[in-house]
């Protein structure tokens, strides 16, 4: 019975490649009836930053260096806002297409999870969006992207532990004092003791000053013997 669903589902998926053909993200190509969001030829020229290999002493860990303890840190590619390899992170957050960040984590995962970069870690929170900019957006693409990494590791997504309490402007345009000032105070924990003791890795989908990620780990870090390790799809060079 499992053979001839998959083989029925196969059918229906060529069929509507036939029908309606599937583009790359990116570089919007046709996809093959292998590829998912993403085709081969941009997935294999992704500006990977293999920060899991030294997942203490890479740029990316140095943000955060007396500012928030931290075990371990990576970031999947170099983000640069204009390139193109960085398309996906656009249509991700502003075009209604989660599962562009689904796709996105579950290769992140796949690529670092023999390196022991998720050893030890006991569960995943993604950064949090105000309701208002999540009832905007319609999902959080932290989430997404946590979702894809669970999927691939096993390890449970806790999205009930921190809240964000407000969001006052977007930090693109903002300088690393002004980023820090603008989210000091947004998070709020509220679910302190299911993390306590615990080593957690907290999703973002950009880092750049890591200003964000500061502000929520110092909330995290009230529930106790807190371990905090950070993976992003993107830091921006």
């Amino acid at each position: 019975m499992k053979t001839i669903v998959n083989s029925l589902r196969l059918t229906v998926k060529r069929v509507l490649d036939i029908l309606f053909p599937r583009q790359c993200v990116n570089c919007h190509e046709v996809l093959s009836i292998s590829e998912d969001v993403f085709c081969g030829k941009c997935l294999l020229h992704m500006p990977r930053t293999h920060f899991h290999l030294q997942k203490r002493e890479n740029e990316l860990a140095k943000l955060f260096y007396v500012l928030l303890p931290i075990e371990n840190a990576t970031a999947w590619i170099y983000y640069s806002p204009n390139a193109e390899h960085c398309r996906f992170i656009r249509k991700m957050k502003y075009y209604n297409r989660p599962d562009v960040g689904e796709m996105a984590g579950r290769i992140v995962a796949t690529e670092i999870k023999d390196s022991g970069f998720f050893d030890g870690i006991d569960c995943i929170i993604p950064i949090p969006l105000s309701r208002r900019r999540q009832w905007k957006r319609g999902y959080n693409q932290s989430k997404v992207i946590a979702e894809g990494i669970s999927e691939i590791t096993s390890i449970p997504i806790f999205d009930d532990v921190v809240r964000r309490k407000h969001f006052h402007k977007s930090q693109t345009h903002l300088n690393v004092y002004e980023r820090r000032e603008n989210v000091k105070g947004a998070f709020e924990l509220v679910n302190g003791e299911k993390i306590r003791g615990r080593h957690i890795l907290l999703i973002d989908d950009i880092v750049t000053f890591g200003s964000t990620i500061i502000s929520c780990g110092e909330e995290l870090i009230k529930a106790g013997n807190v371990k905090i390790s950070v993976l992003t799809l993107g830091y921006t060079t």
